[in-house]
């Protein structure tokens, strides 16, 4: 699993078996290897269900879903997830040190390579200032749990820097930047189209404009495909994803309202 095709085939899924109501059906979505796609739609759209089958934290109950061919049901967890870098709105680290938890992403990795990754993440400077009860300093201070001794933008910031050094095909971005201010946003956003470089890119944002450039974006509304295209094709279009886009307000989703289908 070194390409990073990934590959949606007549999945189905329903998060409680037997009964109606069905999350996907029918689900087909096919991503090049290297491509980089945006998933676009408000709340209960499906997006966050597609990442999660993906990972394995379901299986499909219909259909299958391939990386390079292969069915995710066929190997392993451990596997699958080598594959895949995930950086996510929710960030909770190991009560253990910086270096531990950065270095989860690969634990091969050596300390010059660990602080480098940090570097990318414009987090270096936070993790060189920090100071545990037990008087451990930057990479051995530990961050307590879930990372409770670091704000909820030092831990994405940590989470990305751990991607960075895992290095892995296939890329998944879940409101990555949903916890930083607009000016470290500003200034990592360049690390993160570095990271994206070379990888099959799967990028969930509400913030329309952080996804606006990616090679294709998907829109989903019930867990099902209704549009996609380029940001200018799919302005150009009228339906769904115009309607989103106009419904901004400072660049955010308006999740409370329902879109309709465009006439």
């Amino acid at each position: 699993m070194r390409e990073g095709g990934i590959a949606f085939e007549d999945v189905g899924f329903s998060y409680w078996r037997g009964k109606e109501g069905a999350v996907m059906e029918s689900f087909n979505l096919s991503i090049r290897p290297g491509e980089k796609v945006g998933l676009v739609g408000r709340s209960g759209a499906g997006k966050s269900t597609l990442v999660n089958l993906l990972l394995r934290l379901f299986d499909v109950e219909a259909g299958s879903i391939r990386i390079d061919g292969q069915d995710v049901r066929e190997v392993t967890q451990e596997s699958v997830r080598a594959a895949i870098g995930l950086v996510s709105q929710d960030t909770s680290l190991l009560h253990r040190s910086v270096r531990e938890n950065i270095k989860y992403g690969r634990q091969t990795a050596t300390d010059e390579e660990m602080i480098r990754a940090a570097e990318q993440a414009k987090v270096a400077e936070v993790i060189e200032g920090l100071l545990d009860p037990r008087q451990r300093r930057g990479y051995d201070a530990h961050v307590g749990e879930r990372g409770v001794k670091l704000s909820g933008g030092q831990r994405q910031r940590v989470a990305i820097a751990r991607v960075l050094l895992k290095n892995a095909p296939i890329l998944i971005l879940d409101e990555a930047t949903s916890a930083l201010d607009s000016e470290v946003e500003a200034a990592i956003q360049e690390q993160l189209t570095s990271l994206m470089q070379g990888k099959t890119v799967i990028a969930i944002a509400h913030r329309l404009s952080t996804i606006a450039a990616m090679d294709r974006l998907v829109v989903m509304d019930a867990g099902r495909i209704v549009e996609e295209g380029t940001h200018a094709e799919l302005l150009a279009r009228g339906g769904h994803y115009a309607q989103l886009w106009e419904r901004q307000s400072g660049g955010f989703l308006d999740l409370d309202t329902k879109v309709d289908a465009a006439e």
